[in-house]
């Protein structure tokens, strides 16, 4: 009678924990996806006014209900900046650094108190100058040690910034001031814009070119950055000079205080879902531009 008492016990135990295991399973809940959105017209003239109803969201093909929604969001910035020091940037360099300057000096003078920035250096080597901080004297004053010497190692950049600023809190702001190549890079492409795409990275590559006519120029680098531009929801700027190059900076920090943030959860996701999942969004007028990310690794949504 023990034995058997025993052994029943065992099998309610086991039954019991299965049940448990099943039923863990199915509360895991599916992360919130955040989406930030910038909407121009066609003039491209932001435009801020939408509401919740007059966007659609679709993952994967299938429209999603939108859980979350916020006008201008105001979550804090964090922004990495990742200045291209190759041998090749060494005309143009002084004025961007200055440009970079005024930039960092309008970002803290208004917005979330907890706005906060980054600077990275490249060429053979990623060199992290400033952690985050909002001391700009600290950023201005690495920006005053930088050289410009050596190769292009602009997906190592991207690749090594996006895994830092994942850690961090409020949307993520990548920019990469460069002339487009890249000759060094340890990472590949796919390894760079996957690990942007972890780190829900938004990307505006700012291509300072000297050269006009594509002999001579890194064309196959400058499309590189300008697919991680789409694909993060970003822009690409292509300035010749310092004005246009001032005017570039303008246009990103009105950007950022202008995007809307939307908020869902997937669900009823077809069962052959790619792990990478496409996100489309539409609004109502057919003469507004909407820009966002591509989409998400299901991981993400997920917590696996």
């Amino acid at each position: 009678m023990t034995r058997m008492n025993a052994h029943s016990l065992l099998v309610l135990f086991l039954v019991g924990t299965l049940a448990f295991a099943q039923q863990a399973t199915f509360k895991v809940e599916t992360k919130l996806v955040r989406l930030i959105v910038s909407v121009k017209n066609a003039k491209g003239e932001v435009v801020g006014n939408l509401e919740k109803g007059d966007f659609k969201v679709f993952d994967s093909g299938v429209q999603q209900q939108i859980q979350y929604f916020e006008h201008h969001t105001e979550l804090p910035l964090s922004v990495s900046i990742l200045v291209d020091t190759s041998g090749s940037t060494g005309r143009e360099l002084g004025y961007e650094t200055e440009s970079v300057k005024k930039f960092l000096r309008s970002l803290f003078r208004e917005g979330n108190p907890e706005d906060a920035a980054a600077l990275y250096s490249f060429n053979d080597e990623v060199t992290l100058l400033s952690s985050f901080t909002r001391r700009e004297d600290r950023l201005v004053t690495a920006l005053g040690r930088l050289a410009a010497t050596g190769g292009t190692s602009a997906y190592d950049a991207v690749y090594l910034a996006s895994r830092e600023i994942e850690k961090r809190d409020g949307r993520h702001v990548l920019i990469v001031v460069s002339d487009g190549g890249d000759t060094t890079s340890r990472e590949k492409f796919e390894n760079a814009r996957r690990t942007a795409q972890y780190s829900e990275a938004i990307i505006y590559p700012i291509l300072v070119v000297p050269i006009t006519n594509d002999a001579g120029r890194n064309v196959g680098g400058e499309n590189a950055l300008k697919q991680l531009a789409r694909d993060t929801g970003g822009r690409v700027f292509e300035p010749s000079g310092a004005r246009q190059l001032d005017q570039a900076f303008s246009d990103i920090l009105r950007d950022l205080r202008t995007q809307y943030l939307l908020g869902y959860r997937p669900t009823n996701l077809p069962a052959d879902a790619p792990r990478f999942h496409p996100v489309r969004i539409e609004v109502g007028r057919p003469d507004l531009r909407v820009s966002t990310r591509s989409g998400y690794y299901s991981d993400i949504a997920t917590g696996k």
